[in-house]
């Protein structure tokens, strides 16, 4: 009897040492500071979106609750169970189908700070390019009493205040997004990290890409991507106005109606006055001071004109076969089904 006592608190004492060696391995690895944050970076790698949010204990508020007090419009985001810092903005970029390519994740650096919390920073592919993110978490009591639980002193979140200019539309990751107003800031919120191909690719506008990353949590992320007309739009503008002139040149007097050039004399005219055009005034479009406008600055441009005239000093007749310069400006506007209207703009 006494030997079987013996032999089981030997084997009580093993299965306690085993269990408390798990206890710390697990709690050195899988629920260690790093854990956590791996596991949240894994959870974004997969772009599971909603496991992200749990994980960093970040609530979104209803897209049509409460609105920030700046007169924005945008979301504040609940934070309280993951810090202090309240952010609001728009939730557009929050979907899956926006988040960023996240690879090699790999643990670079632990910290131990001496208010208890513990900083971490990982190394990272994001979307291809090498990155990191520094982390500060701290204890947020335990699992089943022995296994650490930890929450983020700064929620994984930044603000990305992007400036689509002479624009609203604009595609982020390959997602097509449209800001509440164009050549103003509009806020929104990313997880951290986050990095966007953001671009505008239209009928008759275009824009350089830019690439906007959101690595450091709790920062601000300003970026501006600048809408210009295309090559398909200075085209159509080109024709169109092109057209125009050759119309104007088939009026039979000195000043023809709605048009940049004419030619007044003092002298009787003997025939009928023939114009030509000589130079058409090259289209180039900025954006105009209108929302959805675009102006063709006025561009030098030449007709040419032929007449007899009869001089009234003498009632000798010459003929005046000359060129005409003038200059032309047009204002652009879009209408329904991706079409132009394009109207003559006259000095004051």
């Amino acid at each position: 009897m006494r030997r079987e006592l013996v032999t089981w608190s030997i084997v009580l004492g093993l299965i306690i040492a085993a269990f408390v060696t798990t206890v710390l391995i697990v709690n050195s690895t899988l629920f260690s500071s790093s854990g956590f944050v791996r596991s949240y970076l894994g959870a974004l790698a997969r772009h599971d979106m909603p496991s992200a949010l749990q994980i960093a204990d970040i609530h979104l508020a209803e897209e049509h609750g409460a609105s920030s007090d700046d007169g924005s419009g945008a979301t504040p985001i609940d934070t309280t169970g993951a810090g202090s810092m309240l952010l609001a903005g728009s939730h557009d970029l929050l979907r899956p189908s926006a988040l960023s390519t996240i690879e090699n994740i790999a643990l670079a650096e632990r910290t131990v700070n001496a208010n208890g919390t513990e900083t971490v920073t990982f190394v990272f592919d994001l979307d291809g390019n090498t990155s990191r993110s520094t982390f500060t978490v701290e204890r947020d009591g335990s699992r089943f009493g022995v296994f650490a639980d930890w929450k983020f002193v700064t929620p994984p979140l930044s603000i990305v205040r992007l400036t689509v200019a002479n624009a609203q539309g604009f595609t982020a990751n390959g997602s097509e997004f449209v800001t509440p107003t164009q050549d103003t800031p509009s806020p929104y919120v990313v997880l951290t990290p986050s990095s966007f191909d953001i671009s505008h690719t239209s009928t008759f506008l275009t824009a350089e890409p830019i690439r906007v990353s959101a690595t450091d949590p709790g920062k601000t992320v300003r970026a501006r991507l600048d809408v210009v007309a295309n090559d398909a739009m200075v085209a159509q503008v080109q024709r169109e106005v092109n057209d125009y002139l050759d119309e104007c040149a088939t009026q039979v007097v000195l000043l023809p109606t709605g048009c940049p050039f004419g030619q007044p004399m003092a002298n009787r005219i003997v025939t009928t006055p023939e114009w030509s055009m000589a130079t058409y005034p090259e289209v180039t479009l900025v954006p105009g001071s209108a929302t959805g406008s675009w102006l063709m600055p006025a561009t030098d441009g030449a007709a040419h004109l032929t007449v007899d005239v009869r001089s009234i000093f003498d009632g000798s007749v010459s003929t005046f076969d000359e060129g005409v310069d003038f200059t032309a400006s047009y204002l652009v506007t879009f209408m329904p089904e991706d079409e132009l209207l394009i109207t003559a703009q006259y000095p004051n």
